[in-house]
């Protein structure tokens, strides 16, 4: 039996958390399918759940059927695979030419996993099992309980992970991965985005956390070194005036404030990053410009106004991203009960023919009739607008 057969004997069991197919090789069959155990009224099955577009299909199977499936589909259909149990994480990768890697780390997780048909969502990161960046950020006790008051960031940091998971197979396969995360602060999401792709999916990465605070920057420095995170650099350093050293995959930005987040996506856009994340924050840019008779009866109340602008701004911002070839989502982030500042803009890079163009008004007639110039749309020089 080869490496990937006896590896799948031995983690198709019920301390199975998930295993991942991505990166299609054939969109007709589907762009992903995840596969996890779960307990029936006949004992153990492994559920699959294929992705094909805008429909989910499922199917259950015996241990056996699970592992000769995911064979299949590594041979025919999917070039990647993440494989994540209680005992280990293991990333395939499979070349053009048709070459497998497998990479595999042990991992020590005492927390029970629910098999139920029906269970609750799953997190990426669970409580019960200790991380040491999440330890050193005082989310976690050292024998993996949460802190108290540290719920609502444990929660937020796994929904910025699903993010990451839905675009693994646009990040390149082979070779280095080059993140740069515009305005990291304490960097909660920035560790999160490191454990996750080196530590649990074993790929080569690298990145580079930028922010004002010298303090905060120093902090970030010595968590990463404790944590043994080689790869994890910060710098202090403006938005504005940064320059990449390599080519970069990934551009985040969180929570920078106002046009700040312009100019992230401005550098992005400039150095065709791959994949974009930015959750805005503080957009007060449309708010001072917005003049408009027909909106003038909704605009007379002011946290109406402040609210529509906000909503506005990352709405034309999407805009634009798609003008520059990027398909774009606007996302909820995390629950509106305990933020405002909730949306999350993700956008990936397509050729130009495959992003859908948009009916009706063009953005700039749309900015015009707002009486809004927002940054961004200056920056990018209003490209077909």
């Amino acid at each position: 039996m080869d490496e990937l057969g006896r590896l799948l004997e031995e983690i198709m069991n019920e301390k199975l958390v998930q295993a991942v197919l991505s990166n299609s090789r054939d969109a007709a069959y589907g762009d992903k399918l995840k596969l996890r155990p779960v307990i029936l009224k006949d004992g153990l099955w492994f559920q699959s759940v294929r992705y094909v577009g805008k429909q989910v299909f499922h199917q259950n199977h015996g241990a056996g059927e699970a592992c000769s499936l995911i064979r299949e589909l590594l041979r025919d259909k999917f070039r990647q695979c993440e494989i994540t149990s209680q005992e280990q994480s293991v990333t395939v990768l499979v070349s053009k030419k048709g070459k497998m890697t497998i990479k595999s780390r042990r991992r020590v997780c005492d927390a029970q996993i629910d098999l139920s048909h029906n269970r609750e969502k799953q997190y990426i990161l669970k409580e019960g099992c200790p991380v040491d960046f999440l330890i050193g950020l005082g989310v976690q006790t050292p024998d993996g309980r949460i802190a108290k008051n540290k719920y609502d960031k444990f929660r937020q940091i796994n929904r910025y992970l699903e993010f990451i998971e839905d675009i693994l197979d646009q990040l390149p396969g082979e070779g280095q991965i080059h993140v740069v995360d515009f305005g990291c602060g304490k960097s909660y999401l920035t560790f999160a985005m490191y454990y996750y792709l080196h530590v649990l999916q074993g790929r080569d990465i690298r990145i580079t956390g930028l922010d004002l605070k010298a303090d905060v920057i120093r902090r970030c420095r010595e968590l990463a070194a404790q944590c043994g995170y080689e790869q994890l650099h910060f710098q202090v350093g403006d938005i504005s005036t940064y320059e990449r050293e390599r080519e970069v995959d990934m551009v985040v930005s969180l929570h920078a404030c106002d046009t700040a987040t312009d100019y992230a996506l401005q550098k992005a856009v400039d150095w065709g990053s791959k994949v974009i994340l930015a959750v805005p924050c503080c957009q007060h840019e449309v708010n001072g410009q917005i003049h408009c008779e027909s909106l003038a009866p909704l605009l007379r109340y002011g946290i109406i106004k402040e609210r529509m602008s906000a909503l506005i701004t990352d709405a034309i911002r999407a805009g634009l991203l798609e003008q520059q070839g990027y398909e774009t989502q606007i996302l909820e982030f995390i629950d509106m009960e305990h933020t405002p500042k909730n949306l999350l803009i993700r956008a990936v890079k397509k050729p130009r023919h495959m992003v859908k163009r948009q009916t009706g008004a063009t953005l700039g007639e749309t900015m015009e009739l707002l009486g809004v110039d927002p940054t961004l749309a200056r920056l990018l020089n209003r490209n077909n607008i």
